[in-house]
């Protein structure tokens, strides 16, 4: 997987990562909903109903950002949902979220590194990511750490970006390539971070190729499905 990062600096991809999502931690959720068009609402939904039919009761939602999938994990009944996060700036954003809605005695967020998660083995009964896994700066190291805190029968859930084909895939194109970076740069203050997300989509190795990095990496009865047209992908799997 070539490796793609937000800025043109000698720093590691992680720290770079950091940096950008901190940089627009406050227009983050703005950005996300105009930007999809508010699709992503409803592949959250997707997501979370694969899960509810499991009856999770930890869940362990990584690259948890302002905790928008946190809150609809919730549905699933849990118990306890702890979600982690690299930027500092996203969580605080997500915790002014969660004391608004009096989420707090429910939701946990804090920072940590998915590559080494400050977790015990056989921790989680689910574990979700979303958008997350291709901002990784170890793909491998970071599956298979996931791998390690999840219980033995449990649930791994992932939402991330693909490329459409077909028709659609040149209307896709224009707006993820131009239009994209274009309204960032508008509303952010990190003119690179818009630029990074269709770059970041380009290389990483979706569909029956990432299935195969998470078999390789110890996962069981992998499988995905195509959401909107081939623009995002929700990929499960199991810990045997």
């Amino acid at each position: 997987m070539p490796e793609v990062k937000p800025y043109n600096q000698s720093q590691p991809k992680k720290a770079q990562v950091a940096e950008m999502f901190n940089n627009i931690a406050f227009r983050y959720d703005f950005l996300n909903s105009l930007l999809s068009l508010g699709i992503h609402k409803g592949w959250r939904k997707k997501a979370v109903a694969i899960l509810k039919a499991k009856q999770p009761q930890i869940i362990l939602d990584v690259a948890s950002g302002t905790g928008d999938f946190a809150i609809e994990a919730l549905k699933t009944n849990a118990k306890k949902i702890i979600g982690v996060d690299i930027s500092e700036g996203m969580l605080n954003v997500g915790k002014e979220k969660l004391k608004k809605l009096n989420l707090t005695d429910k939701i946990e967020l804090q920072v940590a590194d998915a590559e080494d998660l400050p977790f015990a083995d056989n921790y989680f009964d689910a574990i979700t990511v979303a958008f997350g896994v291709r901002n990784f700066e170890n793909l491998e190291l970071g599956l298979k750490d996931m791998l390690r805190v999840l219980k033995p029968n449990g649930d791994l859930v992932i939402i991330e970006f693909s490329k459409p084909t077909g028709l659609f895939s040149y209307v896709y194109k224009i707006y993820f390539k131009h239009i994209t970076p274009t309204i960032g740069k508008l509303f952010s203050k990190d003119h690179r971070a818009y630029s990074y997300l269709p770059e970041s989509v380009e290389a990483f190795p979706y569909g029956e190729k990432f299935c195969a990095i998470l078999s390789n990496c110890g996962y069981k009865n992998v499988s995905f499905k195509i959401l909107t047209f081939g623009v995002a992908s929700i990929y499960v799997a199991t810990k045997q």
